[in-house]
């Protein structure tokens, strides 16, 4: 298997909404919050569903990575519920080989709310459900070490049997790919999240936003600065300014595509981190890895969701 994703395995449901819809209920647009299933059923009750999709972030790249010919695998815990059962049958259709078998679970399999706003932001409201439960005899080695890359998702690092799962999957991996996920992720784990990057992670995937305040950098040459000084390779997205990759100390930069007819930023970051996942592991360089990356965020925000 070229690359292992290693995630949430998260239900998404998406529903179009206005911003004094965000105000009302007390949700700061752009960002991701945990909620529990009660809230999750009282904003949905009153919201048209666009469409569902069995997502979660590394679960979309991973997608992407299939879509684009690669023989790919997800590794993400559901329950043996509807949900699951709709889940793991979505990713076989995508041809992505799911690793995780279904057991009956007391906590039922996670679901995530995005709210797309008229400005094509999205805020996310997630149930982890079952997912944030995944530990460390959920990972197989041998999926991890038969994987050349393994690829993690920030959104799932937390305290306890997660934290274990990560540390399983990286002592057996070959490389070790890392989505710093979200700010709110940045924030609230800021010193394991550090520890990673400096010493447990080889490509480490980043907006300018997270990298800058898992640092506490006043300016983007600060960001530069510290990603120079890594011997690893650090991936950063900009927006409208683009995205920059720094590895062995060099610096390669690609603009962003113009005039774009955008939809829904949902999953532009995730399907930028396949389209250069796909450029490393077909040995593309850096910077056609960064045209890739670009190729796909570019299409995948000028539709609905999060699937090309």
């Amino acid at each position: 298997m070229k690359i292992l994703g290693i995630g949430n395995a998260i239900v998404d449901v998406l529903c179009k909404v206005s911003d004094d819809f965000l105000s009302k209920n007390s949700l700061t647009k752009s960002t991701m919050k945990l909620v529990e299933e009660e809230e999750f059923k009282k904003l949905l009750s009153s919201l048209t569903i666009e469409e569902t999709i069995s997502g979660g972030s590394v679960a979309n790249s991973i997608v992407g990575l299939s879509q684009l010919g690669n023989k790919v695998g997800f590794l993400g815990k559901v329950n043996n519920d509807t949900l699951g059962q709709k889940y793991e049958e979505g990713l076989k259709k995508e041809n992505v080989n799911y690793l995780y078998v279904k057991k009956d679970e007391p906590i039922p399999t996670g679901s995530c709310l995005i709210l797309i706003t008229p400005d094509s932001e999205r805020t996310m409201c997630t149930f982890l459900g079952t997912a944030g439960k995944i530990s460390d005899n959920d990972v197989n080695e041998n999926d991890i070490s038969n994987s050349d890359i393994i690829f993690l998702e920030g959104y799932l690092w937390d305290e306890g049997p997660p934290k274990k799962a990560f540390e399983k999957a990286i002592k057996y991996s070959n490389k070790t790919a890392m989505s710093l996920s979200d700010l709110f992720c940045v924030e609230r784990h800021k010193n394991h999240f550090l520890d990673l990057v400096e010493n447990k992670l080889d490509i480490v995937f980043a907006n300018e936003q997270e990298i800058s305040s898992l640092i506490n950098a006043k300016s983007f040459n600060e960001v530069i600065s510290f990603s120079k000084q890594m011997e690893k390779n650090i991936v950063i997205t900009r927006g409208e300014k683009g995205s920059v990759s720094i590895k062995d100390g060099q610096i390669f930069e690609c603009d962003a595509i113009k005039n774009l007819d955008i939809k829904d930023l949902t999953g532009a970051g995730d399907l930028f981190a396949a389209g250069y996942l796909h450029g490393v592991i077909n040995n593309l360089s850096i910077k056609e890895s960064l045209i890739k990356g670009t190729e796909l965020s570019s299409k995948i925000i000028q539709k609905i969701g999060a699937r090309i």
